[in-house]
Order: C-alpha cells, then sequence, then structure tokens
C-alpha cells in the first residue's frame, strides 16, 4: 500500500511513517515536510519494514499531483498547529492552513485518491455538558483562529465531495498525548510534562484546572487513521477522535504519580472561558473502532525521555 502523508515529521506524522507497517504490510511511505520547524531528526533510524521516499517542499506551492500520483491515500498532516499562538499570526494561519488544505483536496479529487483530513475537537466550545459530531451550530464556537480555520476547512470539503464527489473523511483529534521523534511541547500535556520533569512552575490557564476537555493517545490518533485506510471508508462524514475526556486536575495527577509537580502557575491566555464539555466518540464506535491506549502509559513515557535528559528523578 503507498500513502502520502504531508507534514510527515511532525508529531503526529513522525511516528506514524515508524508504525505504518503495524497496520499495513510493506508500505510505500512517501513523505512531504516544508522543514520549518526543523525536525530533520523525525528521519533518523527510520525501520526497514517500509519503504520511504522524503520530499522537502510545501503543500502550498509543491507539485502535489505528481508527488501523490498512484498513492492509495493521502493524510494531510500539513498545519500550522499552535493553537494558542494562533492569536498572534492569524493571517499566517488562515492562509496556511486553508490553502494547504484546499491543493491537497484538488490534487486528490484530480487523481481520484481519498484522504483523510485532521481537524480538531477544538472547534466546540459548547455550553452543553456533551457535544458530538451532529451537534447544534450554536455549540461549534471555535476557541482560536487555528479552530476557526479547522472549520472552514472542514466546511470546504464536504462542498468538494457534495459538488465533485471528493472521497475524504475528517478526523476531530483530541489533544494529542505521547512520544514521538517530532514531538512539540507546545500542548497541554506535554507541556506540563517538561515542566514537572524540569522543576518549573506548571504553567494553567486560570480558568482551566476543573474543566473537562477531550485528550487522544497518539497510539490511538494512528490506530484510527489506519482504520479508516484499511476498510476504505471515505464517506465524507466527521469522525471525533478521542481517548478519554478529563480535566487539566486530573492530567496533573497522572503526572504526579510520577514525579512531584511543582507549583501551579495560573495565566491568562486569550483561549479561556468558563465552559466544560465532554466529546462523544459514539460515531466513530459504532463502526467498531475503540481507544485502547492508555495516557497514563503515555505520560511516562515522556517523563522517562525528559528524566534520560537530566530532569528531575
Amino acid at each position: 500500500m503507498k500513502i502520502f502523508i504531508t507534514g510527515a515529521l511532525g508529531h503526529i506524522g513522525s511516528r506514524l511513517i515508524r508504525e505504518a507497517h503495524r497496520f499495513v504490510p510493506a508500505p510505500e511511505i512517501i513523505m512531504l515536510d516544508n522543514l520549518s520547524t526543523q525536525r530533520y531528526a523525525s528521519l533518523f533510524d527510520l525501520p526497514d519494514v517500509a519503504s520511504y521516499r522524503f520530499h522537502a517542499g510545501d503543500a502550498l506551492d509543491a507539485d502535489l499531483p505528481a508527488l501523490m500520483n498512484g498513492a492509495d491515500a493521502v493524510v494531510h498532516l500539513a498545519a500550522v498547529t499552535d493553537a494558542a499562538g494562533s492569536f498572534h499570526m492569524r493571517e499566517k494561519v488562515e492562509y496556511v492552513n486553508y490553502n494547504a488544505t484546499r491543493r491537497v483536496a484538488e490534487s486528490c479529487l484530480a487523481l481520484g485518491i481519498p484522504m483523510i483530513h485532521l481537524s480538531s475537537t477544538s472547534v466546540y466550545g459548547s455550553a452543553a455538558t456533551e457535544v458530538d459530531e451532529d451537534c447544534s451550530p450554536d455549540d461549534l464556537k471555535p476557541q482560536s483562529p487555528y479552530a476557526e480555520t479547522k472549520l472552514r476547512e472542514e466546511r470546504l470539503l464536504q462542498d468538494m465531495a457534495a459538488k465533485d464527489g471528493l472521497r475524504h473523511v475528517t478526523f476531530r483529534f483530541g489533544t494529542i498525548v505521547g512520544t514521538s521523534p517530532g514531538m512539540r511541547f507546545h500542548t497541554a500535556v506535554n507541556k506540563f510534562c517538561w515542566q514537572a520533569v524540569f522543576g518549573q512552575p506548571l504553567t494553567v490557564w486560570r480558568t482551566a484546572l476543573h474543566q473537562r476537555r477531550p485528550y487522544l493517545d497518539l497510539a490511538d490518533a494512528l490506530s484510527a487513521i489506519f482504520f479508516f485506510i484499511r476498510r476504505g471508508r471515505f464517506d465524507g462524514r466527521i469522525y471525533n477522535i478521542v481517548s478519554r475526556n478529563l480535566t487539566v486536575a486530573d492530567i496533573i495527577a497522572m503526572i504526579g504519580t510520577h514525579i512531584t509537580a511543582p507549583a501551579i502557575d495560573y495565566v491568562d491566555n486569550e483561549i479561556m472561558n468558563q465552559l466544560s464539555y465532554e466529546v462523544s466518540s459514539r460515531r466513530v464506535q459504532v463502526l467498531g473502532w475503540q481507544a485502547t491506549g492508555s495516557l497514563e502509559n503515555s505520560i511516562a513515557a515522556t517523563i522517562a525521555l525528559l528524566r534520560r535528559a537530566g530532569g528531575r528523578p
């Protein structure tokens, strides 16, 4: 099976390219990444149970039809992903993310290749205690420019599916938890692990400590991607992909089982509200997919990696 991956060296992509063989035999992996975050190390020590071809380039201007020709599926991961930072680069996030998705979708449509599109559960901003993919438009209140653009991308692809027959599926991922060669530390769980191991105060948004939000173990993210690829299920629908709904206090307690966390430093951020909600993943569960990853184990693995770099015992 030949799989084309944009943003292949990032947090999700760098583990996906290493573990694809666990889901499909002897995969052929075509990777595209613009190296804007300089994660060259994601290419080191790739396993010999798959074949790889890397292209340094940007989804905004690369010759996508030539690169993805013959692929069985496209996994579109390329994006500016820092939701909190997106307030300070709104125009860049909107331009890069939306137009990259548009170009990938147009190329998939021209070649007849199905596409997996990643969105985010941060498109929800609801007062409801639980939300799902069929929620009212009033429950879609994106919490950042990043999330606003993801919602625009979703609607673009749905329009292309209805008008032109684009075969795709959109995943609304919870906040990713788990290690990979290309991991970053701007998302909540990774950031807290880093701060705890290196003796820094945990910087928690002032309103967030007891708010429930969705988290996704990276192992579950990969299994969901390949669950759909192997079944050829590109039905144009949106699926929430979530391992568990937890509070920040729950996450800190998990960290505390491995290391005594420092004091909490409450900070202000543009992504702050008083809402607490859970995101349902019943739609994908009905198809037979179940979350089996362990957030506790992924947190433990992250802490272990950082400790080996000289962090607190």
